[in-house]
């Protein structure tokens, strides 16, 4: 309603008004949303609070068990958890909480022999989902391009370093996972960071094809380095199949995140045509390994490692 020439009055629900128990000369505050639409909270607009947890540990507890307790918690927004043992935290306790907490790029304040308090210092406000993603697709992606050139010259120092990246992908998995539950309850900070509720579930299944797609490149490294302990060789021409079907994959995957970020329909087809060359060429790779012709060639140790190699390329993409 107009209040005058240059004034206009906002009117409230009366139901509203009540149920927040709010009286003439109370203040309310107002924000704008991306669609230009008007938040009306009442009282001064508050900060975002942060959640803090308590969680009881029993000494006998697996470690595994303490460390999915933790992610949990991280997930779910929790800016600072208080672990508090029944007893003594045990040696193996004490190491995998250090660990995850790197991993969760968190920081312990407190530590005690019973007690463990652990804070996140990221402000999610001032994050970046885009840049976040991108960053992790660049990891994963050079993950891929060095297990690949591991695999080419069989070299299990190229395929160590690969190995140890997979924490970083980690790193970011787990921020953005936390980041886009946030923003899903949070309607301001989904305003803050420019990003609508719904795109939280197609950046979070982008982000869990990214790190199945490094830990695919892990185990093509993994395969890499056994090999060498074993003191194995795939044969050249096997080795050149491989290849190439890995680099089917690897172009695949780099088409799709690009659709995905150009919202471009003839990258995202480009990649399907990649998937279906790809699949041929696993049928062919089969169906030539186990003619008398290559059977033989290969032990009993090296086929399942192919098998595994396979696998893995064929899962990195998208």
């Amino acid at each position: 309603m107009s209040l005058g020439r240059s004034s206009l009055v906002v009117s409230l629900p009366k139901h509203w008004v009540k149920s927040n128990a709010l009286k003439r000369g109370d203040v309310v505050s107002m924000a704008v949303q991306r669609d230009r639409s008007l938040v009306v909270f009442p009282g001064v607009e508050r900060k975002r609070a942060s959640k803090k947890i308590t969680l009881h540990v029993d000494p006998k507890k697996p470690e595994v068990t303490v460390v999915r307790s933790i992610i949990a918690c991280y997930l779910n927004g929790y800016s600072g958890i208080r672990l508090v043992s029944k007893g003594i935290f045990s040696v193996a306790q004490q190491k995998a909480i250090r660990r995850i907490v790197r991993v969760l790029y968190m920081r312990i304040m407190e530590s005690e022999v019973k007690t463990m308090y652990i804070q996140t210092l990221i402000d999610e406000s001032k994050a970046s989902v885009v840049s976040s993603v991108r960053r992790m697709h660049l990891i994963s992606s050079s993950m891929c391009r060095d297990a690949f050139n591991s695999l080419k010259g069989q070299d299990a120092t190229l395929a160590k370093a690969v190995y140890t990246l997979d924490d970083d992908v980690d790193h970011f998995s787990f921020f953005l996972l936390r980041l886009l539950r946030s923003v899903a309850l949070d309607t301001a900070l989904a305003n803050q960071l420019e990003l609508m509720p719904i795109d939280c579930l197609d950046y979070q299944t982008l982000v869990h094809r990214i790190e199945h797609v490094a830990d695919h490149a892990t185990n093509i490294a993994k395969n890499v380095i056994m090999l060498e302990g074993r003191s194995q060789k795939i044969s050249d021409p096997t080795l050149e199949l491989i290849l190439t079907a890995g680099n089917i994959a690897f172009t695949s995957y780099n088409k799709a995140v690009e659709a995905f970020f150009s919202k471009r329909v003839d990258n995202s087809i480009s990649g399907g045509l990649l998937s279906n060359s790809l699949k041929k060429l696993i049928m062919q790779f089969l169906n030539s390994s186990f003619s008398s012709k290559y059977f033989n060639i290969f032990s009993s140790y090296i086929l399942p490692v192919i098998g595994f190699l396979i696998f893995s390329f064929s899962n990195s993409r998208i």
